[in-house]
């Protein structure tokens, strides 16, 4: 019998953030709880408005390229009444740099990764931010370093702490980047890891691959929250113009 629970997840976009292994993985992690995932290659998956309203779960696997500003109306829409979102690296926070909706709802966009590929840097766990994170410890991880410009209204659940590699922007203070986060969009619950360069970053560092199992699932279960407390998206619509 096919679960009730749904993922879409729509893997695409620029081939070296390894979205079909990534997307293969995520498919697993969620299967593992009892949801049914269905893999799309394509961004028209998102022109069924319907489709999405009856997801749990939207994972976005997908770095540049454009999109249809309807279809990112249709997933705010959809998220907003409770479908969770989730994504991690560039395939979430680099998915659309012309789509300030998509940004606003996704809680950061990516500027830069000194050094590219290959930094040794630490990942520290904020204690006490969430559940997601509840029980690991600050880890090493070398990959991108992703500097990201961020919404101030994400939870922020780890950071890293920049500069390791020289450039311009050294003139300023040391900062602390979030390495993951939460946010809500409307009634839906936004999960975002900066981790996954490669795919394979969820093997050599676990506690990444942990973050992203446990935020997905939580994003997830937005959805039935939504239903058992009769929540609507009547307090979030206007005709105000937002883009």
């Amino acid at each position: 019998m096919e679960s009730g629970k749904k993922v879409l997840v729509v893997q695409g976009g620029w081939d070296g953030h390894e979205p079909t292994l990534t997307s293969k993985r995520f498919a697993g992690m969620m299967e593992k709880h009892d949801y049914a995932v269905e893999i799309s290659d394509t961004l028209d998956v998102f022109a069924d408005a319907d489709k999405l309203m009856g997801l749990d779960l939207i994972v976005a696997c997908w770095t540049m390229g454009e999109i249809d500003p309807e279809y990112v109306k249709n997933i705010s829409r959809a998220v907003g009444s409770g479908v969770g979102l989730a994504g991690c690296h560039g395939g979430m926070c680099d998915s659309f740099r012309n789509n300030v909706e998509w940004q606003f709802m996704t809680g950061g966009q990516w500027v830069s990764h000194p050094g590219a590929d290959g930094i040794d840097y630490t990942v520290n766990i904020r204690h006490g931010s969430s559940p997601i994170i509840e029980g690991l410890e600050d880890f090493r991880v070398c990959s991108e370093h992703y500097y990201l410009h961020i919404d101030p209204a994400i939870e922020v659940l780890a950071t890293t702490r920049f500069p390791i590699v020289n450039y311009y922007h050294i003139s300023n203070r040391p900062v602390d980047i979030p390495v993951a986060w939460t946010k809500f969009w409307g009634n839906g619950r936004v999960f975002y890891n900066a981790l996954g360069h490669h795919d394979d970053v969820f093997e050599k560092s676990p506690n990444a691959g942990i973050m992203m199992e446990r935020g997905m699932l939580w994003a997830a279960q937005g959805k039935q929250f939504a239903i058992d407390n009769n929540l609507t998206t009547e307090r979030f619509e206007n005709e105000a113009r937002m883009f």
